[in-house]
């Protein structure tokens, strides 16, 4: 009996110790860490317009209106709903998938004056795996520029400069494609009314 009493007084306090190590301490080290050698991305990576925060950069957001550059589709919730974060899990055969991505095509090509015939990025017409990808290829947003040129009747040559210069490269020189933010290059766009 008494071994019994002594094994379960150890196995509480290693139960105490391990909590208040890896509930409270840990925790509270990593956070620390975070805000000392990263704090704009630990805070979420939040941008700001006029003082008021208008997006992560690191979370897509819905755009409408012919001004703006458009984001990938998004599968999650009624669109980029971060709760509801997740992929449509249509897979390649599926006629749902093929039967979506078609009219994307059409309604993309149709909103960007392109020929019937023309080359639509894959970005362009599925969504992520998230459903909340901050980004698009460089030829989707080459594809936009001429619209959003026409809509804010800037040159064209403008716009692409701004693609130029918010444009991020592959990770580590190798992983992905380049890309751009679509939320930072719009918010560029806006600055230079």
């Amino acid at each position: 009996m008494k071994d019994i009493i002594k094994e379960l007084r150890t196995a509480g306090l290693a139960t105490f110790f391990l909590a208040i190590i890896l509930c409270c301490l840990y925790p509270l080290c990593v956070w620390g860490l975070g805000q000392l050698l990263y704090p704009h991305q630990a805070d979420g990576s939040l941008l700001t317009e006029a003082g008021a925060v208008v997006g992560s950069s690191l979370i897509g957001q819905g755009f409408i209106g012919q001004e703006y550059f458009h984001p990938r589709p998004s599968a999650a919730g009624a669109g980029y709903d971060a709760a509801a974060s997740g992929g449509s899990n249509l897979g390649p055969l599926s006629k749902k998938l093929l039967d979506m991505a078609a009219q994307r095509v059409a309604a993309y090509r149709h909103e960007n004056g392109l020929a019937r015939d023309a080359l639509v990025p894959a970005d362009a017409v599925t969504a992520s795996g998230s459903g909340l990808d901050p980004h698009i290829s460089l030829q989707n947003a080459l594809l936009q520029a001429p619209r959003i040129a026409q809509a804010r009747n800037i040159s064209l040559e403008s716009v692409r400069k701004k693609i130029q210069e918010h444009s991020e490269g592959r990770d580590l020189l190798v992983f992905g494609e380049p890309r751009v933010n679509v939320l930072m290059l719009n918010m560029s766009l806006n600055r230079t009314r």
